[in-house]
């Protein structure tokens, strides 16, 4: 239970309606982050249409590693019901729950390449208030990444810190899409 609740009768407007339509046919229910984002329609409507831009088949960044970076993210902030969709997400999409167990240690784990330490090392650095990005870390990025793919990695990555730092500041709870329990790392 958040923080803030959505009365069930809440009137949103159509747009809204459809959306959570769409949610409650692909999960069967709707989900509480939307449901709280939408008592801000506007709102509601650009992050959505920010998220379809973040999550289209077309990015530089495939679809495995968007997911690593959102539960990494997820983990850092500790917010419960990022980590569990997103981990049913990334089961989805062929990763599996070693992966999801060995992101807190995923510098020392054989099972990411490079490329994805990399991805994550900078996601770290990006979404920890005490660090920042410096010139090794994107020497070390860009070796795996031209700039566009940099942009859009770092997009997802402050997406990420958005919408997982509202939900664990409002507390939204995990909705039970994924049986791992959450990890979340306070190093």
């Amino acid at each position: 239970m958040s923080y803030i609740e959505t009365p069930p009768n809440h009137r949103f407007p159509w747009y809204v309606r459809l959306f959570l339509a769409n949610q409650r046919r692909r999960y069967g229910r709707e989900l509480e982050p939307a449901r709280l984002w939408a008592r801000s329609p506007i709102v509601f409507a650009a992050l959505s249409l920010l998220y379809g831009a973040l999550d289209r088949k077309s990015s530089p960044i495939e679809p495995a590693l968007r997911t690593l970076v959102t539960v990494r993210v997820s983990q850092i902030n500790w917010c419960a019901f990022c980590v569990d969709i997103n981990s049913a997400t990334a089961l989805k999409r062929g990763l599996t729950e070693v992966h999801l167990e060995s992101l807190h240690c995923f510098e020392e784990s054989p099972l990411f390449d490079d490329r994805v330490k990399a991805a994550l090392a900078y996601a770290g650095a990006v979404t920890y208030s005490d660090r920042q990005v410096d010139a090794a870390l994107m020497a070390r990025l860009k070796s795996h990444f031209d700039d566009e793919a940099v942009i859009e990695l770092t997009a997802l990555i402050a997406f990420q810190n958005l919408s997982s730092k509202f939900n664990s500041a409002l507390d939204v709870s995990a909705q039970g899409f994924c049986k791992l329990p959450p990890r979340f790392d306070a190093w």
